[in-house]
C-alpha cells in the first residue's frame, strides 16, 4: 500500500493522521506547549513509538510551509512499511535461506533508495532500519528506488542490536564491512545472512559491529580508502549471491 507523502501541519491534521493509521516518521511539537490537542497529539504518538522532537517557535516556522502550524508539524511515510517477519516468512515460502539487508544510520536518501533497488535486484528478502538517526520512507528514497520499494519490503525497528540478536536466534548470521579484516572472497556467506551497512560517514556503530559474526574487507586498489554505502553494500550483496550460486552448481 503506497502513502502519498504528506507534510501535516496543526492539531486537528495530525491528530487525525494518527487516528486513521498514517505511519509517521517524526513529529515535531512546540516545546514547553502542554494545552489539550497538544496533550492529545502526544498520546497518539507514543502509541506508535514516534519520533518526536520538541522544537522552538522560530524553528517551527522555519520549516511550516502554511504558516499555521499550531504547534505541531508531522512527516508521514511515503510507503507502508513491512516487518521482520514477513521477511522471514517470504524467504521461507520461496524455499532460501533468509538474506537481509540491515542498515545502521543511513542518513541520504539517495542511498537509502540506492540500496533497496541493489537489494531488490541481488534477491534479498528485505531491508531493516532503525527508527532514529536514520531517514525514513521519503518521496526522494521511493524515486531513487525506481520502483523496489514496491517489491522489497523495508521494516523500521527501534533496536537495531536487539533485532539481530533475535534474528541469531532463528539461525542468522551477519557480515558487515570494515577495511583490514578478513578478505569477503575468502568467508563462507552461504548460510542465513543479513549485510549489515554503517553510515555514510562513520561506517557502523561499535556495538552492531561486535555483533557480527563476520568483518569483511572489500579489495580496493585505487588512492581513497572507502567506498559509498550502497556501492559497498551492492559488492558485499553480490558476494553472497555469487556465493549461493556456487554452492547450488
Amino acid at each position: 500500500m503506497r502513502y502519498e507523502e504528506l507534510t501535516m501541519e496543526g492539531r486537528n491534521a495530525v491528530i487525525e493522521a494518527f487516528r486513521s493509521g498514517k505511519t509517521i516518521d517524526k513529529l515535531f511539537l512546540l516545546d514547553g506547549c502542554k494545552d489539550g490537542p497538544i496533550q492529545t497529539v502526544l498520546r497518539e504518538a507514543k502509541k506508535q513509538d514516534t519520533i518526536i522532537q520538541y522544537v522552538s517557535k522560530e524553528r517551527l516556522d522555519q520549516i511550516s510551509e502554511t504558516g499555521k502550524h499550531q504547534g505541531v508539524i508531522a512527516y508521514a511515510a511515503a510507503y507502508e512499511y513491512g516487518t521482520v517477519e514477513e521477511m522471514l516468512q517470504t524467504a521461507s515460502d520461496q524455499g532460501e535461506p533468509p538474506f537481509l539487508i540491515l542498515l545502521d544510520n543511513i542518513e541520504d536518501p539517495h542511498n537509502l533508495g540506492s540500496i533497496i533497488r541493489t537489494a531488490n535486484q541481488a534477491g534479498a528478502h528485505g531491508v531493516i532500519i532503525p527508527k532514529r538517526r536514520a531517514v525514513g520512507l521519503t518521496a526522494t528514497v521511493a524515486k531513487a528506488s525506481a520502483g523496489a520499494l514496491n517489491y522489497t519490503p523495508v521494516a523500521k525497528v527501534t533496536n537495531l542490536v536487539k533485532t539481530m540478536e533475535e534474528l541469531k536466534k532463528k539461525g542468522m548470521w551477519f557480515v558487515c564491512g570494515d577495511m583490514g579484516a578478513e578478505s569477503m572472497y575468502q568467508l563462507d556467506l552461504t548460510g542465513p545472512m543479513g549485510v549489515v551497512i554503517g553510515n555514510e560517514g562513520s561506517g557502523v556503530s561499535r556495538l552492531v559491529k561486535e555483533n557480527c559474526d563476520f568483518i569483511a574487507s572489500i579489495p580496493m586498489y585505487g588512492n581513497i580508502d572507502s567506498l559509498n554505502a550502497s556501492v559497498a553494500m551492492g559488492v558485499l550483496s553480490y558476494e553472497i549471491v555469487r556465493q549461493r550460486i556456487a554452492k547450488a552448481r
